[in-house]
């Protein structure tokens, strides 16, 4: 019964979400974008309370890597898609909670996705919005282009989630840990071009945080 309240429950705060933003995209359509890729890294927390097998944790990620590919390519929910070729970031978060979903419910242990999960959104999400809010040195990685504010604040982001987490999971030596992730994090955020930032950031952050417990 848990599992399909969960899917109901995490149904009803996606639709928030996506609802909220298109008020939000008043004020910039960027700014809407960001609010959908942070607010989202929330649903883990569903994910670990309700379900309690790979099969129901694995649904409703399956069902938007279809939704946001349809929505790639028909630009069907304007309120998370760039309008020039950003790559298939979209696509990308969603395949990566699927990837998530699958490792860490087949070996019961959902909690160690969290972090990966979350500095996905809250560290990849804020670092876009204080590099464009914030005049810094750009660097260029590829066809890529990074600010070194945007990276500092991943960086920073990443840290205090990592720190945050890893005590809480009793980790050993989780300082150095932390900072270990944290810079990881960065580095891949920064030379992971077209939205692949969205794959690569929470997949190998859940690698490290699982090879630290």
């Amino acid at each position: 019964m848990n599992n399909i309240i969960g899917i109901i429950i995490m149904s009803i705060y996606i639709g928030a979400v996506l609802i909220v933003s298109k008020f939000i995209s008043k004020l910039g359509e960027e700014a809407g974008r960001k609010f959908v890729h942070i607010m989202l890294a929330n649903v883990w927390l569903f994910m670990i309370y309700f379900f309690d097998s790979v099969i129901w944790a694995s649904i409703l990620p399956a069902a938007f890597v279809v939704i946001n590919s349809l929505s790639y390519k028909f630009n069907i929910m304007k309120s998370i898609e760039r309008e020039e070729n950003d790559g298939f970031g979209t696509i990308y978060y969603a395949m990566s909670l699927l990837i998530i979903s699958v490792f860490t419910f087949l070996i019961g242990k959902p909690v160690i996705g969290l972090l990966g999960v979350l500095i996905m959104g809250y560290g990849d999400g804020f670092a876009a919005i204080i590099g464009q809010k914030i005049k810094s040195k750009k660097y260029k990685i590829g066809n890529s282009q990074k600010s070194f504010a945007g990276s500092l604040t991943m960086f920073l982001i990443s840290l205090v989630l990592s720190l945050v987490i890893l005590k809480i999971l009793g980790v050993n030596y989780f300082i150095l840990r932390s900072i270990g992730i944290a810079v990881a994090a960065t580095i891949l955020e920064a030379i992971s071009i077209k939205g692949l930032d969205n794959i690569t950031v929470p997949v190998i952050v859940t690698l490290l945080t699982f090879f630290s417990i």
